[in-house]
């Protein structure tokens, strides 16, 4: 078995939330400690890691990103590596993400390059998001790369492709929660309380119209409330509902503008039901734009220089913590095919690990290529 695949295997059975991967850091820090030490210098942020490559005449250094958190998913894929966490998963491909980042990193340890190398094991990109205040550390802040580069798994591409563009490539994105406060009461005397199932029912429904009414035609964005909670039990008028989703835009001033009319519309529901509101955003996640002439420069090279199929696609309303990096550090990201019959964040997703050893093959290509050219 390719060694990369056993580490996969290894990291799909722990997947930890957001700032809890104690688990997983372990691992990776055992696996590093493995390599030859007097080429490498480990960091502990959190529970992230920031390694540097030492190069043999560094110029410039080049950054890597790949995150380590997992989902609050129940595993149903039924493999016999399926994971040891209760309702945690590796369900948005991290396990991939870590597995590449340590084959790219192993190869340059055997193999130095002119420029130093920065491997950024990121936490909590799934929440309340880690790149933000990791590019914010004293760490980054000393060894900050002039590049940086990302890939994110894409169980829609075949085994063998890369897709991507220049520009922006994920969504600007935000987290929405709505909590209502009203009178609850007996169910047989609504005209004495403040139902907040039927405030919350009329706000999932006026949000809609945000998109349909507030919003230019030619651009996008996407309001979706996927829970809602609310009431006791079916004989008692609900005393309190909560709404929880998420906002998506194409553009930081459409994410204004969305969170204006959702602060527009509570405030109408507050006044309508006689109630109290309250909204929370939670994490806001940048959107992801790639350099470019650094992407142009990418997809030109791996085109000519590998036998991987290069997709240019388009902009996808998918979040990415990534952007922050990239809003600070020229760079990219860009989707790795490993055609699995079911999607991110699926309870069954099931990617080709075939893709690990593409990814490893054209990350480790291009790098050196820009690694030994100044």
């Amino acid at each position: 078995m390719n060694p990369l695949i056993k580490i996969r295997r290894d990291l799909h059975q722990i997947p930890e939330l957001g700032f809890q991967e104690i688990k997983t850091q372990a691992y990776l820090i055992s696996y590093l400690q493995s390599l030859p030490q007097e080429r490498i210098t480990i960091k502990k942020w959190k529970t992230g890691l920031f390694v540097k490559v030492h190069g043999l005449k560094p110029q410039k250094t080049i950054g890597y990103r790949t995150d380590i958190d997992g989902l609050p998913i129940s595993e149903e894929t039924g493999f016999p590596f399926s994971s040891a966490h209760d309702d945690k998963m590796h369900a948005c491909g991290h396990d991939f993400h870590m597995s590449i980042a340590l084959g790219v990193l192993t190869h340059f340890v055997q193999n130095q390059i002119n420029d130093d190398l920065l491997f950024v094991f990121q936490p909590a990109e799934e929440g309340p998001g880690g790149a933000e205040p990791m590019l914010k550390s004293d760490f980054m802040q000393e060894w900050k790369p002039d590049m940086i580069l990302a890939l994110h798994i894409a169980p829609e591409y075949p085994v063998g492709t890369i897709a991507l563009k220049e520009g922006l490539l994920f969504a600007n994105t935000s987290e929405l929660f709505i909590d209502l406060k009203g009178q609850g009461g007996h169910a047989a005397y609504p005209h004495q309380t403040n139902d907040m199932v039927v405030a919350a029912c009329t706000l999932v429904n006026q949000l809609q119209t945000v998109i349909s009414r507030n919003v230019d035609p030619l651009d996008s964005a996407v309001i979706t409330i996927g829970k809602i909670t609310g009431g006791t039990v079916q004989n008692i008028i609900a005393e309190r509902a909560r709404l929880e989703g998420t906002i998506r835009t194409l553009s930081p001033e459409s994410m204004k503008k969305v969170k204006h009319r959702i602060e527009a519309l509570v405030k109408g529901i507050e006044a309508g039901f006689e109630c109290e509101a309250v909204i929370d955003y939670g994490s806001m996640y940048h959107q992801v734009y790639n350099t470019e002439s650094i992407t142009k420069e990418f997809m030109e090279y791996v085109q000519q220089q590998t036998d991987v199929k290069v997709i240019e696609c388009k902009e996808a309303m998918t979040g990415e913590d990534f952007g922050y990096m990239l809003k600070e550090i020229p760079g990219l990201m860009f989707w790795l095919g490993v055609e699995s019959s079911f999607g991110l964040h699926h309870a069954k997703l099931n990617p080709n690990e075939a893709a690990i050893e593409v990814a490893v093959k054209v990350m480790t290509s291009y790098i050196a290529y820009k690694g030994n050219n100044n």
